[in-house]
């Protein structure tokens, strides 16, 4: 595989923050296809979001604490999103939902749609982890937040955006643990495997394609660079 690859971490609370989101759906697909049309190839990891949390709060509510099954009953969330996102594609997507981001695809289908692996590994972790396997240097990093902040602008009035940061600063406002279900802008996981491959991390709003053109043209965007 080339380095016309785009590796995307796909946020599923964009494709599904309630219920399935048509028109996000629609615009994320068209956008696609532009680019694709312009020679660009799409390796797109998607996220379990609402859906993942959903469910684990109710296997929480009988008492099922081993992170094995809460991750378990997550990657199951990010397939079920992973398949409706490769649904909307058709036949230019490759025919079935992919798991293992160690493994190089020989294909010329020209998007490929994942979903999650292995308990203890996110879906923003594989993104990393592919971009390691076909040695591509960026991961974006699609969410539904327009930066990251110093600390939870949920919380915070005076959370400030950051539009720039390093690795080990990043380290410091997220902490090391993994946690299931756990709603980062980049997971603990994947940040250090970031930090050691190198792998720059950009977060964009996904819901924002006006900006999302802008950062595909090398125009300045609004976002996070998450930096080596």
């Amino acid at each position: 595989m080339k380095k016309d690859w785009q590796i995307i971490s796909l946020g599923g609370s964009l494709v599904c923050p309630e219920d399935p989101d048509f028109n996000f759906l629609k615009s994320f697909r068209d956008f696609v296809l532009r680019w694709v049309k312009k020679g660009k190839k799409f390796v797109i990891f998607v996220g379990g979001g609402k859906v993942c949390r959903k469910y684990q709060k109710v296997a929480k509510e009988f008492g099922k604490k081993d992170p094995k099954i809460l991750d378990e009953i997550g990657i199951s969330a990010t397939k079920l999103n992973a398949t409706l996102v490769k649904s909307i594609f058709g036949k230019i997507s490759f025919p079935e939902v992919l798991t293992d981001p160690t493994k190089k695809v020989k294909t010329n289908k020209k998007i490929l749609i994942f979903g999650g692996y292995k308990p203890g590994w996110s879906t923003d972790f594989d993104a990393v982890l592919m971009a390691k396997t076909l040695n591509q240097k960026l991961v974006l990093n699609l969410s539904n937040i327009d930066f990251v902040y110093d600390k939870d602008p949920n919380k915070f009035k005076d959370a400030k955006p950051i539009r720039k940061i390093s690795f080990s600063e990043l380290k410091k406002i997220i902490g090391g643990k993994w946690i299931p279900g756990g709603n980062f802008p980049l997971d603990p996981v994947a940040l250090k495997l970031a930090e050691k491959e190198k792998i720059k991390v950009v977060v964009l709003n996904g819901r924002n394609f006006e900006n999302l053109e802008k950062f595909m043209i090398n125009e300045d965007f609004l976002g996070t660079e998450i930096l080596p």
